[in-house]
C-alpha cells in the first residue's frame, strides 16, 4: 500500500496545485451542470419513466468520461470527494491537497447548480433522496456498493500500474460504469456515488433529506475500495515518480 502523505499548507501556492484546482474546479462544474442538467430536462419532459432514467445515466456516463480524460493530466479529474479520499488513502495525493480539492468540488456542484436554477427560470433543481420504502441503512449500503465498484474500476483502469489491455480506455470504461450503476441503483438511491454531486442540489434546492447518506455511503464506499486494492491487487515494481501523488 502506499504510503499516506500528509502534505502542508505551501502547497496551495504551488503553481501545480493551483493549475490542478483550476482544471478540477472546471471538470466537477461541467459534470454537475451536464449531469444535473439532463435530470432536471428528462424531469420536465419525461418524468419519472424508464427512458427518463436511461437518459440521466447515459448524460452521467458520457460526461465524466469526459471530463476526467479532460482533467486527467492536470489535475486528475476526480470529480468527486469520495475518489479524492480513496487515491489519499493509497498515498496518490496529499492529505492536505485531497482537502482543498474537495472544497473545489463542492464549489464547482453549488455554483454549476445555482447557474442551472437561473438558465432554467427557476426550475426545482432535483435532490438526492432515497426513494419511498427505501431505508437509511438500505440507502447507505446501496451508495457504499456502488461507489465501491466506482472506486474499483478507478483503481483497475487507470491507477493500477499493471493495467494492461485498458491502458488508456479508464475514463471511457468509468463513464460506462456510472451509467450502469445509475440504472442501477437510481430509482433507489438516486445512485449518487459522489457527495459534491448531491450537496450542490441539497444545497440550491433546500432540500437535506436523507443527505448524510450521501456522504457516508460513498466515503466509505471509496475508502474501502482503496483499502482493498492498494492492499491486495496493485504490485508496486518502483519507487513512486516524482509529482505521482498529483494525479491517479
Amino acid at each position: 500500500m502506499g504510503k499516506i502523505a500528509l502534505g502542508n499548507g505551501q502547497e496551495a501556492v504551488q503553481p501545480d496545485c493551483i493549475k490542478a484546482l483550476v482544471a478540477e474546479f472546471i471538470c466537477t462544474f461541467l459534470f454537475v451542470f451536464a449531469g444535473v442538467g439532463a435530470a432536471m430536462t428528462t424531469g420536465k419532459m419525461l418524468g419519472d419513466s424508464l427512458v427518463g432514467l436511461f437518459v440521466v445515466a447515459m448524460a452521467h456516463a458520457m460526461v465524466v468520461a469526459v471530463m476526467i480524460s479532460a482533467g486527467f493530466n492536470t489535475s486528475g479529474g476526480h470529480l468527486n470527494p469520495a475518489v479524492t479520499l480513496a487515491l489519499a488513502v493509497g498515498g496518490h495525493i496529499t492529505i492536505f491537497r485531497s482537502i482543498l480539492y474537495c472544497m473545489d468540488q463542492l464549489l464547482a456542484s453549488c455554483l454549476a447548480c445555482i447557474l442551472l436554477k437561473y438558465l432554467t427560470g427557476g426550475q426545482e433543481v432535483p435532490a438526492h433522496t432515497l426513494a419511498s420504502g427505501v431505508g437509511v441503512l438500505q440507502g447507505v449500503i446501496m451508495e457504499i456498493v456502488l461507489t465501491f465498484s466506482l472506486l474499483f474500476a478507478v483503481y483497475a483502469t487507470i491507477v493500477d500500474p499493471k493495467r494492461g489491455s485498458v491502458d488508456g480506455f479508464g475514463p471511457l470504461l468509468i463513464g460506462l460504469l456510472v451509467g450502469a450503476n445509475v440504472l442501477a441503483g437510481g430509482p433507489y438511491s438516486g445512485a449518487s456515488m459522489n457527495p459534491a454531486r448531491s450537496f450542490g442540489p441539497a444545497l440550491v434546492s433546500g432540500v437535506w433529506t436523507d443527505h448524510w447518506v450521501y456522504w457516508v455511503g460513498p466515503l466509505i464506499g471509496g475508502g474501502l475500495a482503496g483499502l482493498v486494492y492498494e492492499n491486495f491487487f496493485i504490485v508496486r515494481s518502483h519507487a513512486p515518480l516524482a509529482g505521482e501523488e498529483e494525479t491517479f
